[in-house]
C-alpha cells in the first residue's frame, strides 16, 4: 500500500470536466423515505432490467498499474457481471477503452470547487480589511513605501528651508511641528508595514484545517462532480469504491440511484488506514479521515486488505460486521501458465545465473526503508540489487542512487521497468531473494503487502524487517529472514542466511500457501459479497464466460457501447480473407501506424491473393485514435515498457520473414530506439526482409510543398508542428535513400519525394463500401466532408463555402468529424457528393472510399503528378476558389454526376481492391 500522494496520489487536476450543473440530481416525488414511486413498477418501487447485473468498479487514479482494480474488474466479467471501470483521465477529455469484455472510462477532473475554497480563503475578513487596507498586493505596497519616501525628503526639506528663513520664535516653532509631524508619519508608515507584512505572512502560510472536509480537501467534490454523473448514467446494481478518494464519490452516487428507484448497493474498499497516513499537509490529515468517518457507516459493505486493519475499521467507526479482507494477490492461473515465459529481471540486469540477485518491487519511498538495503550492499561484495521502479525516478530513488554512488555500491545497483501486472512472478522469479524494508510506519505494521504475496508466487524467499504483520507471517511460515528494521548488520546478517539456506526457505513455499495468496481465493469472497449485495434476482442473471486474466487494456469501443475485446478488430471482425500469422512460408509483419486502416487493408488484399502468406498488423494507438481493425493494439505509453519491448523482440524475431515498416516506426517498440533504423540490425541479423511504407507527411518536404501549393497544408500548420514535420520527413528521406531496401508510397506525388520507390496504391474494400442508394436522385443533395485533421485538408478554406450552399438550400451539408469507422461508412453510402482534400495535391483513403461507394468525389489534384503513373483519376479536380463552380456544375449535370460516380467505382477496383498493390508488393515478398 502506499499514502495518495507521490506516485499513487491523485491530485487535483485541470481539465475540461463536466461542469457542476450535470451532477444535478433526477429526483421525483416520493415515497416517505424519499424514494420516488412511479406507476408500473413493483411493489417494491424498484425498477428491473434484464441483462447481466452491473458493476461500476470506481478508482480515483488512471486505472493503468492498479493492479487490484483491473483484477477487480476481470474477476467480476469471469463470474457473468457487466462491468465498467471507471477511473480519472490524465488529459482533458474523457477517454474510452476496453480490458477484456471490461468497459473502461477515465474522466477528466476539474478544479472547480477547489477554485471556489481558494476564493473564499482569499476573500477580505474585518481583520485584513484594516491591515491590508488600501494595499491589494505587493506592487501596492512598493508604491506606498515610494511615495511615503517621497513625501519625508519633501518635508525635510522644507525643515531646511524654515532654517533658512529665520531664527525667531515663530520659526523654531514651526521648523519643529514640523519634524514632529513628520516623526509621526515615519511611525505609522512603519506600523503600517509590519500590519502589512505579518497578515501576509499569514494568508501566505499552510492552510489550517477547519474541521470540514469539503473546505479543507475540496478536491474530493471535484471528483464527485466528475465522477458521479458517469457512474449514474451505467445505473449499476453494485458501485465498488475504491480508496479514500471514492468514498463519498460511491455513497453519493448510490444514494442519488436510489432517489431514481433503483436498488443500488456500494461498497467501500479501504485500501489503508488514512489516520496512520503521513500526509503531506495538515489539511489532508484532516479531510481524509473526516470523509471516511462521514461515509464508512453508510456503506452496504466494508472491504480492506487485512485483517488488523479490519479489526481498527470496526472498533474506530463500531462497524456493525467486521469488513471482508481482500488481499491483494497474484493470479495463480496467470502465474502457472507463463512459468518458464516471459521476461526476466536478471536478464534486464545483465546478470549471469551465478550472481546473487536481491530485488525489491514496487513504490520506492522514504517510509519502503531500502537505504538500508543500499547501505547493506557495501558488505555483500558479491550481491547485486535490482530496483523494479518506474522509469522516471522519483526523489527517494535519486537519493538511493547517490548514497550508492557514495559507497562505490552504484554498478551493483540496477533500476530496471515495471511489467504488466500478471508477469510481475515470473518476471521477479530469476532473483534469489524478495526484499521488504519497511520501516515502522502504522499502513506498513498492519497488513501483508502485495509484494510479499508476488516474491513467494516467484518462489523467492523473503528478507523483511520486523514490522509487525511480515515478522508475525514470515515466522509462522518459515518462508525467509526476519532482520531488525533500519539495523544495517543485521539486514546483512539476514541475507547471508537467507543466500545459504536459499533452498531450503523456498521448499516451504507450498502450493497451500500459493493458493491463500492467490487473487483466486482471496476474490472469491469479493464474488459472494457482490452477489449478495446485488440480491437473488440480480444474482441469478449472471453468466459465467472465459476471460484470460492476462488481457490488457486496448483502445476503442463498438458504436453501440459494446465493449470491444482486446486485440481485436473493430466490430464486424478482421476483414474477410486475412489469415493470421501462421506457419505459413511468408509471414509478413507490419506496423505500426496503420493510417486510415491502410495495413488492414494491405493485410486483406496479400492473404486474399497469396496462399503462401500470413500477415499480423500491429497499431500504435493514442487517446485520440480511430480504431482500424489490428491484430495487436499497443497503447503509446505502453511501447516504452520493457516488458512489451522484449515481447515484441521474441514475437518478431522469432516468428517474421518479413516486415513492412509503416511510416518509419520502429518495429520492436522503443527496445533501440524511435525510429525503424534503430531496429534493422536487429531484424537483419534474424534474416528479415524489410521494405519501407510511406504515406504522406511522413516524406512530405513542407517548404517544397509550400512554394508549390498557394493551399499546401502547409500553410496552416503551427510552427512548431511545422518544424517537427520538417525534421522528421528530412530524416526518414534520408534513412530510405541510404538504406537501400525497397520502398513504396501509396501516394503518386511521394514518388518525387523518395525517387527510388514504387506506387502501391491505397486500398479499400470495393465490395464493402458498395451502396444500393443511387447517387444524385435527391432534389436537395447530400455533401459529406470528413476531415481527420481539418488543416490537413483545408477544411476551413471550403466549408463556408458548402455551409452557404446548404443556406440556399441547394445541398445538405453534413460535416462529419470524431465519428466512429463504421458510422463514417454508413454516411458516406447515404451521401451524394464526397468532398475530399484541398491541401495535398493527391487524393486520399476517403476520396477512394467515396469512389468506392458510387459517389462523385471533389478534391484538388496535381495531374502531372498522377500522369507520371499513367493515371486519371475520375475525380473532379477543385480549389477552394473553385468549389462552388464545381459542385454546381454537378447539380446542374445530373446525368453527368452519375457518370463520373461510375467510372469512380471501375477506377477503385482497378487500382485500389488490393490486387494492383499485391503485385507491386510481390516481388519484395517473393
Amino acid at each position: 500500500m502506499r499514502p495518495p500522494g507521490a506516485a499513487g496520489r491523485y491530485p487535483a487536476g485541470r481539465g475540461s470536466a463536466q461542469a457542476p450543473e450535470a451532477a444535478e440530481a433526477r429526483l421525483g416525488d416520493g415515497a416517505a423515505d424519499g424514494t420516488p414511486v412511479k406507476a408500473g413498477r413493483p411493489a417494491d418501487g424498484k425498477r428491473r432490467r434484464p441483462g447481466r447485473p452491473r458493476l461500476a468498479v470506481v478508482v480515483g487514479n488512471g486505472i493503468t498499474g492498479d493492479s487490484r482494480v483491473q483484477k477487480t474488474a476481470i474477476a467480476a466479467a469471469r463470474a457473468g457481471w457487466d462491468v465498467t471501470l471507471v477511473g480519472r483521465s490524465s488529459s482533458k477529455r474523457r477517454e474510452e477503452s476496453v480490458l477484456g469484455p471490461v468497459r473502461v472510462v477515465k474522466v477528466p477532473v476539474a478544479a472547480h470547487m477547489r477554485a471556489v475554497v481558494a476564493a473564499e480563503r482569499r476573500r477580505p475578513h474585518l481583520r485584513s480589511r484594516i491591515t491590508q487596507f488600501g494595499l491589494p498586493d505587493d506592487a501596492a505596497w512598493v508604491r506606498a513605501r515610494a511615495a511615503h519616501a517621497a513625501w519625508v525628503r519633501e518635508q525635510s526639506a522644507r525643515a531646511g528651508w524654515l532654517t533658512g528663513e529665520g531664527t525667531g520664535p515663530r520659526a523654531a516653532l514651526a521648523r519643529e511641528a514640523l519634524k514632529g509631524w513628520v516623526r509621526v508619519r515615519r511611525y505609522a508608515h512603519k506600523g503600517r508595514g509590519r500590519l502589512y507584512q505579518w497578515e501576509r505572512r499569514a494568508a501566505s502560510g499552510a492552510a489550517r484545517p477547519t474541521g470540514d472536509w469539503r473546505r479543507d480537501w475540496p478536491e474530493l467534490v471535484d471528483l464527485d462532480l466528475a465522477f458521479g454523473p458517469v457512474i449514474e448514467e451505467l445505473e449499476p446494481d453494485v458501485i465498488h469504491a475504491n480508496d479514500i478518494t471514492m468514498i463519498a464519490v460511491g455513497a453519493r452516487c448510490a444514494a442519488r440511484l436510489r432517489a431514481r428507484g433503483l436498488r443500488t448497493r456500494w461498497l467501500y474498499d479501504a485500501h489503508e488506514y488514512v489516520r496512520g497516513v503521513e500526509w503531506p499537509d495538515a489539511v489532508r490529515a484532516a479531510a481524509f479521515p473526516g470523509v471516511e468517518e462521514e461515509y464508512i457507516g453508510r456503506a452496504d459493505a466494508v472491504v480492506t486488505v487485512s485483517g488488523e486493519l479490519a479489526g481498527i475499521l470496526q472498533e474506530a467507526y463500531r462497524l456493525p460486521d467486521t469488513p471482508l479482507v481482500v488481499a491483494n494477490a497474484p493470479v495463480r492461473e496467470a502465474v502457472s501458465a507463463r512459468a518458464g515465459e516471459g521476461v526476466s529481471v536478471r536478464d534486464a540486469c545483465g546478470l549471469s545465473q551465478d550472481v546473487p540477485l536481491l530485488v525489491y518491487a514496487g513504490w520506492i519511498g522514504p517510509e519502503r526503508g531500502l537505504d538500508t538495503a543500499v547501505e547493506g550492499l557495501a558488505e555483500l561484495p558479491h550481491a547485486h540489487l535490482a530496483l523494479v521502479a518506474a522509469a522516471k525516478p522519483n526523489a527517494t530513488l535519486q537519493r538511493l542512487l547517490f548514497r550508492a554512488e557514495q559507497l562505490g555500491v552504484r554498478e551493483r545497483v540496477h533500476v530496471v521497468p515495471y511489467v504488466p501486472q500478471e508477469q510481475v512472478p515470473d518476471y521477479l522469479s530469476s532473483a534469489d531473494l524478495g526484499l521488504i524494508c519497511f520501516r515502522h510506519v502504522p499502513n506498513c505494521e498492519i497488513s501483508l503487502p502485495t509484494k510479499a504475496a508476488e516474491y513467494l508466487h516467484a518462489g523467492l524467499p523473503l528478507i523483511t524487517s520486523g514490522v509487525r504483520t511480515l515478522r508475525g507471517f514470515v515466522e509462522r511460515t518459515g518462508v525467509g529472514e526476519v532482520f531488525v528494521t533500519e539495523d544495517v548488520p543485521s539486514f546483512v546478517a539476514a541475507v547471508q542466511r537467507g543466500l545459504a539456506a536459499r533452498a531450503r526457505l523456498a521448499g516451504r513455499i507450498t502450493e497451500e500457501l500459493l493458493h491463500e495468496l492467490s487473487w483466486e481465493q482471496q476474490s472469491a469472497g469479493l464474488l459472494r459479497l457482490y452477489e449478495r449485495l446485488a440480491g437473488p434476482e440480480s444474482a441469478a442473471r449472471l453468466a459465467p464466460r472465459t476471460v484470460p486474466w492476462s488481457v490488457s487494456e486496448q483502445p476503442g469501443l463498438a458504436p453501440s457501447g459494446t465493449p470491444r475485446p482486446a486485440g481485436t478488430a473493430p466490430p464486424g471482425g478482421l476483414p474477410a480473407g486475412w489469415r493470421a500469422l501462421g506457419s505459413t512460408p511468408v509471414r509478413l509483419g507490419m506496423g505500426c501506424a496503420n493510417s486510415a486502416g491502410q495495413l488492414a487493408g494491405f493485410a486483406r488484399a496479400l492473404c486474399e491473393r497469396r496462399q503462401d502468406l500470413s500477415a499480423e498488423v500491429l497499431m500504435q494507438t493514442h487517446d485520440q485514435s480511430v480504431i482500424y481493425p489490428a491484430d495487436i493494439y499497443a497503447i503509446g505509453e505502453r511501447t516504452g515498457d520493457l516488458g512489451f519491448q522484449l515481447e515484441r523482440a521474441r514475437r518478431v524475431l522469432g516468428s517474421y520473414t518479413h516486415y513492412l515498416a509503416d511510416s518509419f516506426t520502429p518495429a520492436l517498440g522503443r527496445l533501440n530506439g524511435g525510429h525503424i533504423s534503430d531496429d534493422l540490425p536487429s531484424l537483419s541479423a534474424a534474416g528479415i526482409k524489410v521494405a519501407l511504407l510511406a504515406h504522406g507527411s511522413d516524406v512530405r518536404d513542407p517548404e517544397r510543398h509550400m512554394s508549390r501549393y498557394e493551399n499546401s497544408l502547409f500553410h496552416a500548420a503551427d510552427e512548431r508542428i511545422l518544424q517537427v514535420l520538417a525534421k522528421k520527413s528530412a530524416r526518414n528521406r534520408r534513412m530510405a535513400a541510404q538504406s537501400g531496401l525497397p520502398q513504396f508510397v501509396t501516394t503518386p506525388d511521394l514518388l518525387e519525394e523518395l525517387p527510388g520507390a514504387r506506387w502501391a496504391p491505397l486500398v479499400v474494400d470495393v465490395d464493402g463500401w458498395a451502396s444500393e442508394r443511387p447517387a444524385m436522385e435527391r432534389a436537395r443533395p447530400v455533401v459529406v466532408h470528413a476531415p481527420s485533421k481539418r488543416w490537413t485538408k483545408g477544411t476551413e478554406q471550403v466549408v463556408p463555402v458548402l455551409e452557404e450552399l446548404d443556406r440556399r438550400g441547394l445541398i445538405e451539408f453534413r460535416m462529419v468529424t470524431g465519428v466512429p469507422w463504421l458510422q463514417v461508412q454508413e454516411l458516406v453510402k447515404d451521401a451524394d457528393i464526397v468532398v475530399d482534400q484541398f491541401a495535398v495535391g493527391t487524393y486520399g483513403t476517403f476520396a477512394c472510399e467515396g469512389m468506392a461507394a458510387g459517389r462523385p468525389v471533389i478534391a484538388f489534384l496535381d495531374e502531372r503528378l498522377h500522369e507520371s503513373v499513367g493515371v486519371r483519376p475520375p475525380i473532379v479536380n477543385a480549389t477552394p476558389n473553385t468549389l462552388r463552380s464545381a459542385l454546381e456544375s454537378l447539380l446542374d449535370d445530373r446525368d453527368g454526376a452519375r457518370r463520373t460516380a461510375r467510372e469512380s467505382v471501375e477506377y477503385v477496383r482497378t487500382y485500389h481492391d488490393g490486387g494492383y498493390t499485391a503485385d507491386v508488393l510481390d516481388g519484395f515478398l517473393r
